[in-house]
Protein backbone atom coordinates (compact mmCIF):
# COMPACT_ATOMS: atom_id res chain seq x y z
CA UNK A 1 0.00 0.00 0.00
CA UNK A 2 2.59 2.13 0.91
CA UNK A 3 4.45 1.42 -2.23
CA UNK A 4 1.43 2.05 -4.35
CA UNK A 5 0.77 5.35 -2.68
CA UNK A 6 4.52 6.85 -3.00
CA UNK A 7 4.07 6.17 -7.19
CA UNK A 8 0.86 7.96 -6.81
CA UNK A 9 2.03 11.13 -5.23
CA UNK A 10 6.05 10.54 -5.16
CA UNK A 11 7.84 12.44 -7.81
CA UNK A 12 9.02 11.25 -11.02
CA UNK A 13 10.90 14.07 -12.69
CA UNK A 14 14.01 12.52 -13.38
CA UNK A 15 14.49 14.63 -16.14
CA UNK A 16 18.22 15.33 -17.75
CA UNK A 17 19.50 18.58 -17.75
CA UNK A 18 19.79 18.28 -21.19
CA UNK A 19 15.72 18.06 -21.47
CA UNK A 20 15.33 20.95 -18.89
CA UNK A 21 17.29 23.29 -20.67
CA UNK A 22 16.15 22.17 -24.16
CA UNK A 23 12.37 22.65 -22.72
CA UNK A 24 13.10 26.05 -21.82
CA UNK A 25 14.92 27.29 -24.94
CA UNK A 26 12.05 25.80 -26.74
CA UNK A 27 9.84 27.92 -24.67
CA UNK A 28 11.90 30.91 -24.81
CA UNK A 29 12.28 31.10 -28.87
CA UNK A 30 8.44 30.78 -29.13
CA UNK A 31 8.22 33.38 -26.25
CA UNK A 32 9.76 35.50 -29.05
CA UNK A 33 7.40 35.50 -31.69
CA UNK A 34 4.88 36.11 -29.05
CA UNK A 35 6.55 39.08 -28.06
CA UNK A 36 6.82 40.37 -31.86
CA UNK A 37 3.02 39.49 -31.95
CA UNK A 38 2.14 41.85 -29.59
CA UNK A 39 4.21 44.48 -30.76
CA UNK A 40 2.99 44.26 -34.49
CA UNK A 41 -0.63 44.09 -33.28
CA UNK A 42 -0.69 46.59 -31.01
CA UNK A 43 0.81 49.42 -33.62
CA UNK A 44 -0.94 52.80 -33.46
CA UNK A 45 -2.76 52.02 -30.15
CA UNK A 46 -1.57 51.65 -26.47
CA UNK A 47 1.26 49.76 -26.60
CA UNK A 48 3.19 48.20 -23.35
CA UNK A 49 6.24 47.24 -23.28
CA UNK A 50 6.39 46.13 -19.82
CA UNK A 51 2.99 43.96 -20.46
CA UNK A 52 5.37 42.68 -23.71
CA UNK A 53 7.86 41.44 -21.37
CA UNK A 54 5.71 39.97 -19.21
CA UNK A 55 4.14 37.84 -21.53
CA UNK A 56 7.94 36.76 -22.08
CA UNK A 57 8.42 35.84 -19.10
CA UNK A 58 5.32 34.56 -18.12
CA UNK A 59 5.83 31.45 -21.14
CA UNK A 60 9.14 30.38 -19.54
CA UNK A 61 7.96 30.78 -15.94
CA UNK A 62 4.89 28.30 -17.07
CA UNK A 63 7.72 25.96 -18.67
CA UNK A 64 9.35 25.63 -15.39
CA UNK A 65 6.46 25.31 -13.01
CA UNK A 66 5.27 22.45 -15.48
CA UNK A 67 8.98 20.91 -15.64
CA UNK A 68 8.72 21.04 -11.61
CA UNK A 69 5.21 19.08 -11.60
CA UNK A 70 5.55 16.70 -13.80
CA UNK A 71 3.60 13.66 -13.14
CA UNK A 72 3.68 14.69 -9.37
CA UNK A 73 -0.34 14.55 -8.49
CA UNK A 74 0.30 15.62 -5.14
CA UNK A 75 2.59 18.52 -6.46
CA UNK A 76 0.39 19.85 -8.81
CA UNK A 77 -2.93 19.20 -6.67
CA UNK A 78 -0.78 21.84 -4.05
CA UNK A 79 0.20 23.99 -7.07
CA UNK A 80 -3.79 24.86 -7.93
CA UNK A 81 -4.39 25.21 -4.08
CA UNK A 82 -1.72 28.10 -4.12
CA UNK A 83 -2.36 29.73 -7.08
CA UNK A 84 -6.19 29.64 -6.24
CA UNK A 85 -5.64 32.11 -3.38
CA UNK A 86 -3.70 34.76 -5.38
CA UNK A 87 -5.75 37.47 -6.22
CA UNK A 88 -5.02 39.46 -9.48
CA UNK A 89 -6.29 43.44 -9.85
CA UNK A 90 -4.75 44.65 -12.77
CA UNK A 91 -6.75 45.68 -15.42
CA UNK A 92 -6.57 44.67 -18.44
CA UNK A 93 -6.84 47.66 -21.15
CA UNK A 94 -7.24 45.63 -24.33
CA UNK A 95 -9.18 42.58 -24.93
CA UNK A 96 -6.36 41.28 -26.86
CA UNK A 97 -4.29 41.24 -23.93
CA UNK A 98 -6.26 38.15 -22.06
CA UNK A 99 -5.41 36.24 -25.60
CA UNK A 100 -1.98 36.57 -24.90
CA UNK A 101 -2.03 35.97 -21.33
CA UNK A 102 -3.64 32.73 -22.45
CA UNK A 103 -0.80 32.38 -25.46
CA UNK A 104 1.65 32.48 -23.24
CA UNK A 105 0.39 30.03 -20.84
CA UNK A 106 -0.41 27.76 -23.07
CA UNK A 107 3.01 27.39 -24.78
CA UNK A 108 4.49 27.54 -21.12
CA UNK A 109 2.70 23.82 -20.73
CA UNK A 110 3.31 22.24 -23.80
CA UNK A 111 6.89 23.32 -23.70
CA UNK A 112 7.16 22.26 -20.48
CA UNK A 113 5.66 18.79 -21.21
CA UNK A 114 7.88 18.20 -24.50
CA UNK A 115 4.95 18.93 -26.75
CA UNK A 116 7.10 21.38 -28.73
CA UNK A 117 4.89 20.38 -32.19
CA UNK A 118 1.90 21.35 -30.78
CA UNK A 119 3.49 24.86 -28.64
CA UNK A 120 5.06 25.35 -32.33
CA UNK A 121 1.87 24.80 -34.32
CA UNK A 122 -0.47 26.16 -32.60
CA UNK A 123 1.75 29.58 -32.26
CA UNK A 124 2.42 29.74 -36.00
CA UNK A 125 -1.38 29.55 -36.74
CA UNK A 126 -2.17 32.47 -33.77
CA UNK A 127 0.80 34.82 -35.01
CA UNK A 128 -0.55 34.64 -38.38
CA UNK A 129 -3.97 35.05 -37.69
CA UNK A 130 -3.36 38.21 -35.21
CA UNK A 131 -0.60 39.35 -38.10
CA UNK A 132 -3.87 39.71 -40.38
CA UNK A 133 -5.99 40.37 -37.79
CA UNK A 134 -4.67 41.83 -34.59
CA UNK A 135 -4.98 45.64 -35.56
CA UNK A 136 -8.82 45.34 -36.00
CA UNK A 137 -9.93 48.55 -34.19
CA UNK A 138 -13.77 49.39 -33.71
CA UNK A 139 -12.59 52.87 -33.95
CA UNK A 140 -15.77 53.92 -36.78
CA UNK A 141 -18.29 55.48 -34.00
CA UNK A 142 -18.85 58.86 -33.49
CA UNK A 143 -21.16 60.79 -30.55
CA UNK A 144 -22.60 63.67 -31.01
CA UNK A 145 -23.44 65.60 -28.18
CA UNK A 146 -25.99 68.47 -28.32
CA UNK A 147 -27.33 70.21 -25.25
CA UNK A 148 -29.68 72.98 -25.87
CA UNK A 149 -33.21 75.26 -24.79
CA UNK A 150 -36.27 72.70 -24.69
CA UNK A 151 -38.24 75.41 -27.52
CA UNK A 152 -35.53 73.72 -29.87
CA UNK A 153 -35.77 70.12 -29.14
CA UNK A 154 -37.73 69.34 -32.15
CA UNK A 155 -35.85 71.44 -34.55
CA UNK A 156 -32.30 69.82 -33.64
CA UNK A 157 -34.43 66.61 -33.84
CA UNK A 158 -35.35 67.38 -37.40
CA UNK A 159 -32.12 68.87 -37.93
CA UNK A 160 -30.18 65.59 -37.27
CA UNK A 161 -32.92 63.36 -38.79
CA UNK A 162 -32.42 65.72 -42.35
CA UNK A 163 -28.75 65.79 -42.33
CA UNK A 164 -27.81 62.39 -41.86
CA UNK A 165 -30.64 60.40 -43.94
CA UNK A 166 -31.98 59.02 -40.82
CA UNK A 167 -29.17 56.99 -40.16
CA UNK A 168 -28.31 58.34 -37.18
CA UNK A 169 -29.15 56.49 -33.86
CA UNK A 170 -30.82 58.78 -30.79
CA UNK A 171 -29.24 56.60 -27.89
CA UNK A 172 -29.98 58.99 -24.67
CA UNK A 173 -32.37 61.91 -24.39
CA UNK A 174 -31.64 64.00 -21.05
CA UNK A 175 -34.07 66.39 -20.42
CA UNK A 176 -35.06 69.31 -18.01
CA UNK A 177 -37.70 71.77 -17.63
CA UNK A 178 -35.56 74.51 -19.17
CA UNK A 179 -33.07 72.45 -21.24
CA UNK A 180 -32.38 69.26 -23.41
CA UNK A 181 -29.81 67.27 -24.52
CA UNK A 182 -29.32 64.81 -27.01
CA UNK A 183 -26.62 61.79 -27.77
CA UNK A 184 -26.46 60.75 -31.21
CA UNK A 185 -24.44 57.64 -32.59
CA UNK A 186 -23.89 57.19 -36.02
CA UNK A 187 -20.83 55.94 -38.37
CA UNK A 188 -17.47 58.26 -38.44
CA UNK A 189 -17.25 57.82 -42.10
CA UNK A 190 -21.16 59.31 -42.61
CA UNK A 191 -19.26 62.46 -40.43
CA UNK A 192 -16.83 62.78 -42.63
CA UNK A 193 -18.92 62.62 -46.12
CA UNK A 194 -18.61 65.79 -47.71
CA UNK A 195 -21.75 66.98 -49.13
CA UNK A 196 -22.01 69.76 -51.45
CA UNK A 197 -23.27 73.02 -51.41
CA UNK A 198 -24.08 72.14 -47.60
CA UNK A 199 -23.18 73.58 -44.32
CA UNK A 200 -21.29 71.18 -41.89
CA UNK A 201 -23.40 69.68 -39.13
CA UNK A 202 -22.10 72.16 -36.64
CA UNK A 203 -23.05 75.14 -38.85
CA UNK A 204 -26.61 73.29 -39.07
CA UNK A 205 -26.50 73.07 -35.53
CA UNK A 206 -25.43 76.17 -34.17
CA UNK A 207 -27.65 78.17 -37.19
CA UNK A 208 -30.60 76.72 -34.75
CA UNK A 209 -29.95 79.42 -32.34
CA UNK A 210 -29.64 78.98 -28.26
CA UNK A 211 -27.16 75.63 -28.24
CA UNK A 212 -24.94 75.62 -25.11
CA UNK A 213 -22.46 73.26 -26.69
CA UNK A 214 -22.28 70.95 -29.23
CA UNK A 215 -19.60 67.86 -29.17
CA UNK A 216 -18.35 65.14 -31.30
CA UNK A 217 -16.59 62.07 -29.28
CA UNK A 218 -14.83 59.90 -31.36
CA UNK A 219 -15.05 56.19 -29.72
CA UNK A 220 -13.00 53.26 -30.22
CA UNK A 221 -11.66 50.17 -27.91
CA UNK A 222 -8.14 51.99 -26.59
CA UNK A 223 -8.29 52.50 -22.57
CA UNK A 224 -5.59 55.13 -21.86
CA UNK A 225 -3.93 54.65 -18.56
Amino acid sequence: MRRQLFEMFGSSNDLAPETIVTRLAAASIIACFIFLSYRISHLGSIYSKKFNVSLVALTVITTTVMIVIGNNLAMSLGMVGALSIVRFRTAVKDSRDTMYIFWAITVGICCGAGDYFTAAAGSSTAFLLLLLFGQVKNDNRVLLIIRTARINEARVEAAIFQYFSRKANLRVKNTTENSVEFIYELNKKLLDRKRGGENSITDEIYSIGNIDYFNIVTQNDDISS
